[in-house]
């Protein structure tokens, strides 16, 4: 994975990806804004797959009570450094909380989660939110799973496919909007982003 990262950002940094990743992060941030209002004042939240900590690092800034966490040991670490706390090593298959936080982030992590395990985990993220809880997370469009140009495996879900996936029902509201940003490869890319609220 690092070394995959390494060669992914001379590319990012000319013309058009520098341009795509830059509208990409903006829309980040609106969604973390978002996602933010919409949780109580010093709430709870998890964040799956934190990377280097610096959505975990923005919402600590607004005075809300975060667990990082990232399935990778390395990632971890260097999210720690940054934080100044300790990071969870959390397999997503692996949470297993009831009613525990009142929101949880998934920003652009779930989207590497083979189809077939997707339902489960999005049951095992709505278990462990609290009544009314809100859940943002974000998906590479599609509609099949395959790999990228680096050989990385996505499942690029169509919206419909995606609110099968969520079982639609079982939540209070569920939104899916759709943008075109940027990926990792520098091209254009269109996004899912799904804004889910769980039963009160």
């Amino acid at each position: 994975m690092l070394l995959w990262q390494r060669h992914r950002h001379p590319r990012l940094l000319r013309g058009r990806g520098r341009d795509l990743c830059r509208r990409t992060r903006k829309v980040r941030l609106d969604r973390l804004d978002a996602f933010a209002t919409a949780l109580p004042t010093g709430g709870s939240v998890l964040e799956l797959g934190c990377g280097g900590g610096q959505d975990s690092e923005a919402l600590l800034a607004r005075g809300f009570a975060v667990t990082p966490t990232d399935g990778s040991q390395e990632l971890a670490s260097q999210a720690a450094r940054r934080l100044g706390r300790p990071v969870e090593v959390l397999l997503f298959e692996d949470l297993d909380e009831t009613d525990a936080f009142d929101g949880i982030w998934a920003n652009a992590c779930l989207l590497d989660v083979p189809r077939e395990a997707l339902p489960a985990i999005i049951g095992k993220i709505q278990a462990a939110l609290k009544p009314g809880g809100v859940f943002c997370a974000s998906f590479k469009a599609g509609t099949a799973e395959g790999r990228d140009c680096f050989g990385r495996y996505y499942n690029y879900p169509s919206p419909d496919w995606l609110r099968g996936a969520y079982d639609a029902e079982r939540w209070r509201k569920l939104d899916i909007d759709e943008d075109m940003g940027g990926g990792y490869d520098g091209e254009p890319t269109r996004w899912l982003h799904v804004l889910a609220f769980k039963m009160p």
